[in-house]
């Protein structure tokens, strides 16, 4: 038996009372975008988010006693990934007349464009609407750019459902109010589509209190969510959205014939959190039952007023749904959501392993089309020497007006491609150097994902996107000197602990913590359907190969057939892995210097071989010092009491030696 909720009364941040005296999103960003200066007040900034951007200053060009440089970051909003040919030829002119010269894909399958100035703020986002785009709810406390699977799979129907529902909920939890065209379009509502009737009717059923008293915003009200609010919509056994980290996720049921019957229900994902705040995780999202299709907008509603009324608006770090799913537990959430709801949820319907996929190359699409995805090295499209990615991609827009998916895995898709054209396309990506063939990437590059972090993000504290390219060689030169040549695993790094790329569910997690120093979570599963778990608090970035090297021995020596990096680690435990670590004795001692690696592989007398072989760019042939085996010992026994990687403590002995009266000097033999 269902009840009307009654939520309590709670305490409100500071932030909230911005959003309550805003006037629905208005002030003070209308009043601000009219004074000629650089940047927002604070106020301003917190309400703009809600518009799809996030003021920054580039980092990099911070001079002492000098003004910020400030510009703005402004996202998309498209539901699935959907960008059409003429939305993408304004993002790449935006880019280029506004913006940094560059293109980013989000891994939420929207578009970010850095570097855009205040006084050029407004032709921007006007270009994008009138070009079928949106920035509105990108960001800020409300519901962000619902996710689908991006394959554009036309003789598989629950594909085609996802993107429906992804664009139907996306329409459904867009913010009502006016503000968004009165600033940006001067009050003119441009239509980008006609929208769905069901969806209509649905935003103005009320059902047990789910709508509130408030005529500008009947589901939001006038302070709108407690935090950012996550969905996606998804098929049995497609995981490329990663489910387990949204708020609510739908996964399309289907019958035999391939017709619509309704969808299961996940809720309580998301991953942000704030290093030493014990309190704050992340957390995979649970299983809350089967809905109709008939009720799904009314379901999505009930969930969305759950966490309206009851979500933490006191304290910011705890406002996520995903910690009322902790606090209270699934059976109440669900008793909750089913007030609003007014009926029972079913029990979910019986569902496929879920399985990662990125539709990378050439592959048809199911109507004698086909559809291309092309990998994008961290989301980033530039040209930058021979390497033209952003001038192939407009070249083959403007050639030859085709769709464009974004995907979760900050890639892109063209499709509805006739297979006439095929070779032209093709053409154009070898003449500009753009890989279009998966089998030719390196899979660690293939699977990884990192955030742009510094220099624009306020919030990072350490390098992602300008790391992630050297330490990916970095391990690869790892894994092949260990003669793992074949073997990948999932790596995502951010600049900070709030997720943006990830890296929870990954099987190597980077998460940035203090400058060239990072929190590494290991035993993600490759597949997304498991979480990592904190390994170290704190590596500095020049110790990764002396960190991952033991733990990558154990893996190779102990792992079971066909098991994965992730699914090792999440077995073995850390404890196994930590008492592997201590024990290793290894062959080598490496230690990475300006200039590469100092190895010290023993020889059958127990020194070492030397070599002087010039280093190469992957990381092999690196010259190499003598270490007699007891030095070797005592070098151990030092760097375990003193707490440091032996390579850290023998660069460290070198150098003072050779800065001090033992010097080599200048005119020593090489």
């Amino acid at each position: 038996m269902v009840k009307t909720p009654n939520p309590p009364a709670q305490k409100l941040s500071k932030v909230e009372g911005l959003k309550e005296r805003s006037n629905y999103l208005r002030e003070p960003v209308l009043t601000e975008l009219l004074q000629d200066t650089k940047c927002f007040t604070e106020d301003a900034t917190q309400i703009l988010k809600f518009h799809g951007s996030y003021q920054q200053d580039n980092r990099d060009n911070r001079v002492k006693g000098q003004e910020k440089d400030y510009q703005f970051m402004v996202r998309t909003r498209s539901p699935g990934g959907f960008i059409p040919p003429q939305l993408y030829l304004t993002f790449d002119k935006l880019a280029q007349e506004y913006g940094n010269g560059t293109l980013r894909v989000t891994t939420r399958q929207g578009f970010q464009l850095h570097g855009i100035l205040k006084k050029n703020l407004k032709a921007a986002i006007a270009a994008m609407i009138k070009s079928m785009g949106s920035t509105l709810g990108a960001c800020g406390d409300l519901n962000r750019n619902v996710m689908a699977p991006p394959a554009p799979y036309k003789n598989r129907p629950e594909y085609d459902y996802a993107w429906k529902y992804a664009d139907n909920i996306a329409d459904l939890l867009t913010p009502q109010s006016g503000a968004y065209y009165e600033i940006w379009l001067d009050g003119e509502k441009f239509i980008s589509g006609e929208e769905d009737p069901e969806v209509k009717a649905a935003r103005q059923r009320n059902g047990n209190g789910i709508n509130i008293n408030d005529k500008a915003e009947p589901l939001y009200g006038d302070r709108y969510m407690p935090r950012k609010f996550k969905c996606a919509v998804t098929v049995p056994g497609d995981n490329s959205v990663d489910l387990y980290s949204q708020d609510v996720s739908l996964v399309v049921i289907t019958n035999d014939q391939g017709e619509l019957e309704g969808f299961n229900v996940f809720a309580g994902g998301g991953l942000g959190r704030t290093h030493n705040k014990e309190e704050t995780f992340p957390r995979l999202a649970d299983p809350i039952g089967y809905v109709d299709k008939n009720d799904v907008y009314d379901l999505v509603k009930a969930i969305v007023a759950t966490q309206r009324d009851y979500g933490d608006r006191t304290n910011r770090r705890h406002a996520r749904m995903k910690y009322l799913l902790e606090d209270w537990g699934v059976d109440k959430f669900r008793a909750t959501v089913e007030d609003y709801f007014g009926k029972h949820l079913a029990p979910l319907k019986p569902l496929p392993p879920f399985k990662y996929e990125d539709f990378l190359g050439w592959q048809e699409q199911g109507d004698g089309k086909l559809f291309l995805g092309i990998s994008i090295e961290n989301g980033r499209i530039k040209d930058e020497g021979a390497f033209k990615l952003r001038t192939a991609l407009r070249e083959i827009v403007q050639q030859f007006n085709l769709p464009i998916r974004l995907t979760p895995h900050h890639n892109l898709i063209f499709y509805d491609i006739d297979p006439n054209l095929r070779s032209q396309i093709q053409q154009i990506l070898d003449q500009y150097g753009v890989q279009a063939d998966p089998a030719a990437l390196d899979p660690l590059l293939r699977y990884s994902m990192a955030c742009p972090a510094l220099p624009t993000c306020g919030l990072a504290t350490t390098e992602s996107e300008r790391a992630m390219p050297g330490i990916l060689d970095r391990i690869r030169a790892l894994v092949d000197k260990l003669g793992m040549e074949q073997e990948h695993f999932v790596v995502r790094m951010t600049g900070c602990p709030n997720g943006c790329a990830r890296p929870y569910m990954a099987e190597i997690g980077f998460v940035g913590i203090l400058p060239e120093t990072y929190q590494i979570w290991l035993g993600g599963s490759p597949d997304q359907t498991r979480l990592a778990k904190t390994y170290v608090n704190k590596l500095h970035i020049n110790d990764l190969e002396s960190f991952l090297e033991p733990i990558l021995v154990y893996f190779k020596q102990s792992r079971q057939p066909g098991e994965s990096f992730g699914d090792f680690c999440d077995r073995v435990g850390f404890d196994a892995i930590s008492q592997f670590v201590v024990s290793y004795e290894p062959a080598t001692i490496a230690a990475e210097s300006a200039n590469g690696a100092i190895n010290t592989p023993s020889d059958s007398n127990g020194e070492v071989v030397t070599s002087s072989a010039p280093i190469t760019a992957t990381g092999k042939n690196r010259p190499r010092i003598t270490v007699r085996q007891d030095v070797y010992a005592r070098l151990k026994e030092a760097a375990t009491r003193q707490g440091k990687p032996m390579a850290q403590l023998a660069t460290e002995a070198l150098e003072a030696y050779l800065q001090g009266s033992g010097s080599l000097g200048a005119d020593s033999p090489e």
